[in-house]
């Protein structure tokens, strides 16, 4: 055990109270101390869910210790049964609680209550939130749609002629990351697929939705952690295939339709063609000069992670210089993913490790949770959150999903807003002080004649040096107070003896964005004329650089 400041996970009881929070109909007792009561403003607050979880606490104290804590745990469950008259039921006890070992499952069952009773032991001090989600969800399923499981061997009976094809979406679920919104995507794709969903779970399921799961031809498993064990045990007990591709990205999501599209037999090139991303051509544009080979750092739960991997590298052009993980259960394939980077990957859930690798490597964006946005922060780096844990500006009210066309079009936006925000501060930094964009200058477009008087010079020398600017970042002539020897003194020599430009220099310059191109030239030039340069060559125009960044 550590303590920390800051955790990924909360413990795995946590992850069942996602799962019960998600459904209808479905109550969970947990055996706990009166301090882990916290868990509901995770929901209430960040979430900004209006109404509490569906949990009832035994809350006990220290002077229970000494008594019967078991008799406290089967009142909680009878009471929680006559008042909220669940469906279901889950039954489990929290990290602290566990110590006791008073056995919740058995207890409640004991009481032979008319409903199913799904006993959950989660170990606390070995596994975290998303495993306990995964298997409160594999739990439930298992009890629930136990019926018409297929007998070892039997395959399932095909689809009957003229019925459209079915399936279910699994792994949404209460505190996911815009999983809301991701539902909505995903099922915008089905539906131009023809296919029909007939369950969507946990979020929204009630038990009787995930009795009928069995009924559908294959499910469609959104987030790995969460169903991945649910979509293995359902594959086994009645014969329904699984997705495996995770629908975040333009390229992800071509490649979900099409394993979609042969799950269900049918034709997947209106859906393909139907695609509105707008990430892969803004990704092209004017934009892409400010985005290609930006070194990128990517840390959070496995199958974002991965997915920031894939469209960093291949839809954005950025540079993949770190990737890692929380999530242990998958470990295995971040490894694997970074490997293909020529990375090793960073499986932590200690913070400081993470903000470790980010200060040695510098990167130009960080792409991580909420922790890494501090970390980037305090850093001053640009950061995007993608993935869990998330702080309250990470639940809008507006429809943000991270799946589907739609998500391609949020996440370029996201990711590329604070690159471009660096941009303009940079280059605010870059043009202070310019004779046309100082802040006393007026608009271009009002013409010469609305020019304001310009500020004084101070008489004293100042210092021209700004961290990364171009040739045009310090010109000597456009920064009042410099030493006359530096400015004066060498303009008439530069406008008597103008350099010729080499082809190969004028090609070089072109390079530079339009807006200091000018500056550039007359940068370059007055440094060729004060050092008699007749031919300005590539190396001249580099020599100018280093010259005026000094």
């Amino acid at each position: 055990m550590q303590l920390t400041l800051w955790t990924y996970e909360g413990p795995p009881h946590i992850g069942a109270m996602r799962i019960a929070t998600a459904m209808r109909g479905v109550h969970y007792v947990l055996h706990a101390p009166q301090g882990d009561t916290y868990a509901d403003l995770l929901f209430t607050m960040i979430e900004r869910r209006d109404r509490r979880p569906p949990v009832t606490y035994t809350t006990f104290q220290a002077r229970d210790l000494g008594s019967d804590t078991a008799t406290l745990l089967q009142d909680a469950v009878r009471a929680a049964y006559e008042i909220h008259k669940p469906e279901a039921m889950l039954v489990g006890a929290s990290c602290t609680a566990e110590l006791l070992q008073d056995d919740p499952g058995g207890l409640a069952r004991a009481l032979d209550l008319p409903l199913p009773v799904i006993a959950l032991e989660l170990p606390a001090y070995q596994k975290k939130e998303n495993w306990g989600a995964g298997e409160t969800f594999y739990r439930l399923v298992r009890t629930l749609a136990s019926a018409g499981v297929l007998p070892p061997g039997q395959k399932r009976a095909p689809r009957a002629d003229g019925q459209a094809p079915s399936c279910n979406i699994l792994g949404p679920t209460a505190l996911g990351f815009r999983h809301r919104d991701d539902v909505l995507e995903v099922r915008k794709l089905l539906e131009q697929l023809g296919i029909e969903v007939r369950v969507v779970a946990p979020l929204g399921a009630s038990p009787a939705d995930l009795a009928r799961l069995g009924e559908a031809d294959f499910n469609v498993v959104m987030y790995p952690e969460i169903a991945r064990p649910a979509a293995e045990w359902l594959r086994t007990a009645h014969g329904q295939p699984y997705t495996s591709v995770v629908p975040i990205g333009v390229g992800a999501t071509r490649a979900f339709i099409t394993e979609v599209a042969g799950l269900a037999g049918v034709d997947a090139t209106a859906a393909l063609a139907a695609g509105n991303a707008r990430l892969p051509w803004y990704s092209r544009s004017v934009d892409s000069t400010y985005l290609t080979g930006k070194r990128v750092f990517i840390f959070g739960d496995a199958s974002h992670a991965l997915a920031a991997a894939r469209i960093a590298s291949e839809e954005l052009g950025f540079q993949v210089v770190g990737l890692g993980t929380y999530s242990r259960e998958l470990a295995r394939d971040v490894r694997a993913a970074a490997q293909q980077y020529g990375l090793e990957a960073l499986i932590t859930d200690d913070y400081l490790e993470v903000e470790a690798r980010v200060a040695e490597l510098q990167p130009e964006l960080v792409l991580g949770t909420q922790m890494e946005r501090h970390i980037a922060k305090r850093l001053g780096i640009p950061c995007a959150v993608i993935s869990a844990p998330v702080h309250v500006q990470d639940f809008p009210a507006r429809y943000a999903p991270q799946m589907g066309w739609e998500g391609a079009n949020v996440i370029f936006d996201t990711w590329v807003q604070p690159l471009m925000m660096g941009l303009e501060e940079h280059l605010l930094q870059m043009f202070r002080g310019d004779f046309e964009f100082h802040e006393d200058a007026a608009p271009s477009h009002l013409g010469a004649g609305a020019q304001r008087a310009a500020p004084a010079p101070e008489p004293e020398m100042v210092a021209v040096a700004p961290a990364e600017a171009s040739v045009a970042a310090a010109s000597p002539e456009a920064v009042p107070g410099v030493a006359p020897a530096a400015t004066g003194a060498a303009t008439a020599p530069a406008a008597a003896n103008a350099a010729t430009w080499a082809p190969e220099a004028e090609r070089e310059l072109q390079k530079i964005p339009f807006f200091v191109r000018g500056k550039a030239r007359r940068n370059t030039e007055l440094y060729a004329s004060t050092r008699s340069v007749a031919l300005i060559t590539v190396e001249t125009l580099y020599e100018a650089k280093a010259h005026f960044k000094r």
